[in-house]
């Protein structure tokens, strides 16, 4: 997982209807967080104007020297030349106007209060997903090794699709912004899975740059009879554990004592004892004494499992449609705000 790129992949999440069924509880929550710790301002003011949903956003937003860490992104975007942070507002500009302030992100103290703006973020509202969508990225690439093993760099490229075909020796992929070639002459490419790209691949605008192709990653729209929210959670928790020692489970979300819990799940205080062992056994909760009593909570990998249980969210594969042109045009984005060209990229 990048943290950097699902950061800015989310903030396109928040200005688009598109997908919204598939991020839906993820929104509601993002939305709720926002409030509570008063980042609205920031990303109406700050966030959203230097990550657009259209046809471009500054390059150094999303360092690819630094994939996978969010402390090692953060500091290299600090450390970017203040050369190339102007030519990049430049370019945000000329694409879809850029605030005014921004061309003060070439001094250090403004990108410091960027910086500081986008950890509050992540942890707000991307971090609280973060098992969520490293189960994701980890099956996505599990499947991706077996391809390589079952029929080598061929089978693992012709895995990529829909929106990706290898026709050797060239990668066909069906890119949002403006038609272009990408030449890696011998560079590589690194592909990134990615919880929050919708639809289609996204890469970095300056060819220059080290080639990373971000690719969303497809899920099935869930029929129209299926369960919702806490429907599906109690339907999927009852299925896993069974209908007694999943009210147990549940009921340890903000902590409970046994007798508690008898009384959530219906159960004497005797089974939901034994329930509360198993659980415990199991690494799911923890018990302290509280008092009289025992305090049941769960303990982080209990806490993963009860997430989890909500339903990852997820996206429907988009049409495939491919061809390869050309285009010097430095462009790079999810969802332009005019109809998407085809594009592939070698």
């Amino acid at each position: 997982m990048d943290p950097l790129w699902e950061l800015a992949a989310s903030l396109h999440r928040l200005q688009s209807r598109r997908g919204r069924w598939a991020y839906a509880e993820w929104y509601r929550g993002a939305r709720i967080a926002m409030r509570e710790q008063k980042l609205e301002r920031a990303l109406r003011t700050t966030l959203l104007p230097l990550y657009p949903r259209a046809a471009y956003f500054p390059d150094f937003l999303t360092p690819p020297q630094t994939l996978g860490d969010l402390k090692g992104g953060l500091d290299e975007l600090l450390t970017t030349a203040p050369r190339r942070v102007g030519e990049e507002i430049e370019l945000l500009d000329q694409a879809v106007g850029a605030p005014s302030w921004a061309r003060r992100l070439v001094e250090s103290p403004e990108r410091a209060a960027l910086v500081q703006a986008l950890r509050a973020y992540y942890g707000a509202v991307v971090a609280p997903y973060e098992d969520r969508m490293t189960a994701r990225i980890e099956a996505e690439r599990t499947a991706r090794c077996r391809g390589l093993m079952d029929g080598g760099i061929e089978g693992m490229l012709a895995g990529l699709g829909p929106t990706m075909q290898w026709r050797r020796p060239v990668l066909h992929v069906r890119y949002p912004a403006q038609e272009r070639d990408l030449h890696l002459n011998g560079r590589g490419i690194t592909l990134v899975p990615s919880y929050f790209c919708w639809d289609a691949p996204v890469s970095l605008a300056d060819p220059e740059l080290s080639p990373v192709l971000y690719y969303p990653l497809l899920h099935e729209q869930p029929p129209p009879d299926a369960p919702l929210g806490g429907a599906l959670a109690d339907r999927s928790l009852t299925e896993l554990l069974g209908r007694a020692r999943a009210a147990a489970f549940r009921a340890t979300a903000n902590g409970a004592t046994t007798g508690e819990i008898a009384r959530a799940a219906h159960v004497s205080a005797s089974s939901a004892s034994r329930h509360a062992t198993v659980l415990r056994d199991s690494g799911l909760i923890t018990t302290i004494r509280h008092g009289a009593a025992v305090l049941h909570t769960l303990t982080p990998l209990g806490a993963s499992v009860l997430r989890a249980a909500t339903g990852a969210a997820s996206a429907p594969a988009p049409p495939s449609s491919y061809s390869r042109v050309n285009s010097p045009s430095p462009t790079r984005s999810e969802e332009p705000n005019r109809p998407s060209p085809e594009v592939s990229k070698e």
